[in-house]
C-alpha cells in the first residue's frame, strides 16, 4: 500500500494548496491532479485502454462514465469524476451512475470530487442510500483513507475481496436495525424483556426489568474496513441525526471549510451534551497500519491504556507514543485530536470527531 498512500498524502497537499488560494479547479484539473495519481496508486495501469477505460460507453448512444475499471476486458468498477468542491450528497449524481452501472452488469461504482470517495454497490436490492458502502475524505484521515479505498486496488478487485466485505457489512447493518429497534424508544420490546426474565429465572418482576430497560444505553460493536478487522462501535438509540443529513452524508456545508469560531469553542462535554457523541463510546485512531482504541468518559476525559487524558490532542499523542514503544519529542507527540480520532455517528458510519463537532456547530 505504500504507493497509494504517497498519493493520497500527494493529494492531500494538493488540496491544502486549494483551499489556502481558494483556486476555481474544474473537473478535468481534478481527474488529472488527484483522481488519476491515486487510481494509479491502486496498481491500475491508467495508460492501458484495457484496464483504465476513459469516457467508457456500453453502447455508443449512452452518456459516458467518466472512467471503467477493467479485468480481463471486463468492467469491474465504474469511476464517476466530479470537479472538485463539488457536492457529492445530491442524489441525482449517484441515482445516475449506478443506474448506468446496473444496465451495464458492473456491481460497484465510485463517485469522487476527488478529495470525497464514496463508494456504492449497485447490485443491492436496497433504497439508494442504504447501497453506499464507504465513504471516506482526505481531508478528515489520510490514513483511514488508504485503508478504505485500498479495497479498490487492482489486486483486490481481482480477488473480490470487496464483495466478502460487502456481506459481512450489509447483515451487520441489518442485525443493527433489529438491536436499534430492541434496545431504542420508551417502552422495551416484549421479547427482550421475557427473554431477560426468563435468563433471570424468574426472579424479577416484569416491571423491574421494563424499568431497568428503559435507563440502558446499550452499544455494539461491529467488524468495518481496517486490514480489514477495524472495529466500529455503533451506539444504539444515541446520537440523533444531525438536521438535512441521510446516511453517507455530512449535513449541508459538505466541501472544504476553514475552522470557525464556533467550532473551537466547542468541546468533547459538548458534543457529549448535544448528543453527537455517546457517554463510553468507542474512539478509534490509526498509526501507520495499527488501530488504537480509546473511550469517551461521560465528564469528556480520554480513557486510553490504562490512563486518562483531558484533550483528544493529548489522547492521540499518547497514542502514537503507545505505538512507538517510546517517547516522543513535541514535535512527533504533536497531534490533531480531533482529526485523529474516529467514532461511528448515528447512521453507523465511520467518521473523525472533526467532522461531529461540524455538525454540532451547524446546530447551533
Amino acid at each position: 500500500m505504500p504507493d497509494l498512500v504517497e498519493a493520497l498524502r500527494r493529494a492531500d497537499k494538493w488540496l491544502d494548496r486549494y483551499e489556502t488560494q481558494g483556486r476555481a479547479v474544474g473537473e478535468a484539473n481534478t481527474k488529472a491532479g488527484l483522481i488519476e495519481p491515486i487510481l494509479e496508486g491502486l496498481g491500475w495501469d491508467i495508460q492501458n485502454p484495457d484496464e483504465v477505460h476513459r469516457e467508457y460507453r456500453r453502447r455508443p448512444v449512452d452518456n459516458p462514465v467518466d472512467y471503467a475499471l477493467l479485468l480481463l476486458r471486463n468492467p469491474r468498477l465504474l469511476v464517476e469524476a466530479k470537479g472538485i468542491g463539488e457536492r457529492l450528497d445530491d442524489p441525482k449524481w449517484a441515482n445516475q451512475t449506478i443506474a448506468y452501472a446496473t444496465a451495464a452488469g458492473v456491481e460497484w461504482v465510485v463517485l469522487t470530487n476527488g478529495a470525497e470517495w464514496r463508494i456504492y454497490n449497485s447490485h443491492a436490492t436496497v433504497p439508494l442510500e442504504q447501497k453506499l458502502f464507504q465513504v471516506v475524505r482526505l481531508r478528515d484521515d489520510v490514513d483511514h483513507a488508504a485503508v478504505v479505498l485500498q479495497l479498490l486496488s487492482k489486486d483486490n478487485m481481482s480477488e473480490n475481496r470487496i464483495e466478502e466485505l460487502w456481506k459481512a457489512y450489509f447483515v451487520d447493518q441489518q442485525v443493527h436495525e433489529v438491536l436499534r429497534d430492541l434496545f431504542s424508544g420508551g417502552e422495551p420490546a416484549k421479547e427482550l424483556v421475557a427473554a431477560v426474565r426468563h435468563r433471570t429465572a424468574d426472579h424479577l418482576t416484569l416491571k423491574d426489568i421494563r424499568t431497568s430497560l428503559t435507563r440502558v444505553r446499550a452499544m455494539f460493536e461491529f467488524p468495518t474496513v481496517k486490514d480489514p478487522t477495524l472495529v466500529r462501535a455503533a451506539p444504539l438509540g444515541g446520537s440523533p441525526r444531525a438536521p438535512g443529513t441521510r446516511p453517507g452524508s455530512s449535513p449541508t456545508r459538505q466541501r472544504f471549510h476553514r475552522l470557525t469560531a464556533e467550532e473551537q469553542k466547542l468541546t468533547v462535554r459538548d458534543l457529549l451534551a448535544k448528543g453527537f457523541l455517546a457517554p463510553h463510546a468507542t474512539l478509534d485512531g490509526t498509526i501507520g497500519g495499527e488501530v488504537v482504541r480509546a473511550t469517551v468518559r461521560a465528564d469528556g476525559w480520554i480513557d486510553l491504556a490504562g490512563a486518562s487524558y483531558r484533550t483528544l490532542s493529548g489522547a492521540g499523542g499518547a497514542a502514537k507514543e503507545y505505538v512507538a514503544g517510546r517517547s516522543l519529542s513535541p514535535s512527533e507527540r504533536s497531534t490533531d485530536g480531533w482529526a485523529f480520532w474516529r467514532t461511528s455517528d448515528a447512521q453507523g458510519l465511520v467518521v473523525t470527531l472533526k467532522e461531529l463537532r461540524r455538525r454540532a456547530s451547524e446546530e447551533q
